[in-house]
């Protein structure tokens, strides 16, 4: 039996294409429906609710599609709200999972990660007001409730994906009083030859740009709150090329929601509780290292989609069907020429796809100079509400170097989240802080632990029950 953890489009396209391969597979899915965090909670209430979704997102329907082939398929078993709390190596691998308040055990033979990503957030005076949040957290209330996070709303950061977010925003109702995308738009030129080989999607980015007015070179670089505790306006300012405020430009927008992110990280943290071999990405952020059939450095576990290296939807399906097929054949002991025949020809589509994606992250860097914009007032990690200028002194006067004795001597890290907002931050801090690059190692250093889901106490003094699957 192959196990997979992961709903999305990475997750659920590996399912069928193993499935159909003749392989038995289990679908953890910590969500209660399929669809991960791009098809975000497929509907359960028949058309209407589907075309209500569809208006929302233009390739809903492919996602509402592949859900189906996943359902319908009697060789995968599909169990949503399964929290993965430990994966763990012996003869077998053993994977931990809370479902219905009861932890359980899957023992597998292979099993493959696609974790997805989450927001990249960067901290900033007044980042945890109420009314502040990351373009995902906006687009999830929309998609999820159909809830708009405010009435008047900012929209900021880096990337193509605060586009759709946008035009979702204002397509449900919402005045969007400013969308900021602090890359100019000329950093493209360098990369025509890949922008006319990837001209659909240039074309799809062109059409969000002509329904919407985006100001480019400029970041939001405070948030402020009125007498009820509540955002009230944001401060936005021109940026250079390495992220510095051009202190003459800064201007107060009125607004009761920003929505402000900086691209993705990769979720690693079963990864690396595996041990398996992690590589610097486009953005030197860790990503899984894989091999052509998606496989890591230990033969029983592929990965796919985002955790391999940020790049969107359609290289997430293409890394999954890749995956899927070719641990499908690895489970069942056999080689058949088809199956590499069909992971060649997805080989070459993953090939073009990743170069556009990596042409992204070139294009939508982050540079260090948004530190410049943090005050020593300003909260490093909201969790244990640890400022910079408390993970300053503890690098000053108690030496700290690395992210790992920053934890043990501010908490920083240790809170809710345990570190999947701050840890990012905290090693670059650290890093200019002593005058040195980040190294990849760095920040993996910060993402190891045996336990990466809460857990009570006493679920875990009962241990897990084995889980038979269909």
């Amino acid at each position: 039996m192959i196990t997979i953890i992961g709903g999305g489009p990475a997750g659920m396209s590996a399912a069928v294409a193993a499935a159909n391969a003749g392989a038995s597979v289990l679908l953890l899915e910590s969500s209660s429906r399929l669809g991960g965090q791009y098809w975000r909670h497929l509907p359960e209430n028949g058309l209407d609710s589907w075309m209500g979704q569809s208006a929302l997102q233009s390739d809903y329907g492919a996602g509402f599609l592949l859900r189906n082939h996943v359902m319908s398929n009697p060789k995968i078993e599909v169990l949503c709200g399964a929290q993965v709390w430990s994966v763990t190596k012996e003869k077998t691998i053993l994977v931990n999972f809370l479902h219905d308040g009861v932890s359980h055990v899957v023992d597998t033979q292979r099993l493959i990660l696609a974790t997805g990503a989450y927001d990249r957030t960067l901290p900033f005076p007044g980042w945890d007001i109420p009314g502040v949040m990351t373009p995902g957290a906006a687009q999830a209330l929309l998609k999820s409730s159909h809830v708009l996070a405010g009435k008047k709303i900012v929209v900021a950061g880096t990337g193509p994906f605060l586009l759709p977010v946008a035009s979702d925003l204002s397509k449900a109702g919402a005045e969007i009083v400013g969308l900021f995308e602090v890359n100019k738009l000329r950093k493209w030129f360098a990369y025509s030859g890949v922008a006319l080989r990837n001209y659909k999607k240039i074309v799809q980015g062109g059409r969000y740009l002509g329904a919407l007015h985006q100001r480019r070179g400029y970041a939001v670089i405070s948030a402020h709150a009125g007498a009820a505790g509540e955002l009230e306006f944001v401060k936005v300012a021109k940026i250079d090329s390495r992220f510095h405020i051009k202190k003459e430009s800064i201007t107060a927008i009125p607004c009761d929601a920003a929505a402000v992110g900086w691209g993705f990280t990769p979720d690693l943290s079963i990864a690396q509780s595996l041990g398996l071999n992690l590589i610097a990405g486009q953005d030197t952020y860790p990503v899984v290292a894989v091999d052509e059939y998606q496989c890591t450095s230990d033969p029983r576990v592929y990965a796919a989609g985002e955790i391999t290296g940020i790049g969107g939807s359609e290289l997430s399906l293409t890394e999954g069907i890749i995956a899927g097929q070719a641990v499908a054949d690895s489970e069942m002991g056999i080689n058949r020429t088809a199956t590499k025949r069909k992971i060649e020809r997805n080989s070459k589509i993953r090939k073009k796809q990743r170069r556009f994606a990596n042409t992204l992250l070139k294009i939508y860097s982050v540079k260090s100079g948004w530190k410049s914009w943090v005050t020593d007032e300003t909260l490093v990690c909201r969790c244990e509400e640890v400022s910079l200028e408390a993970l300053k002194r503890s690098i000053k006067e108690l030496g700290v170097t690395d992210a790992r004795s920053a934890k043990l001597l501010t908490r920083v890290g240790m809170g809710a989240c345990q570190g999947r907002i701050c840890s990012r931050t905290v090693v670059e801090v650290i890093a200019g802080e002593q005058n040195i690059e980040v190294e990849v190692q760095d920040f993996i250093s910060t993402g190891n632990r045996p336990i990466f889901t809460p857990i009570t106490l006493g679920i875990l003094a009962e241990g897990s029950k084995p889980y038979q699957p269909l």
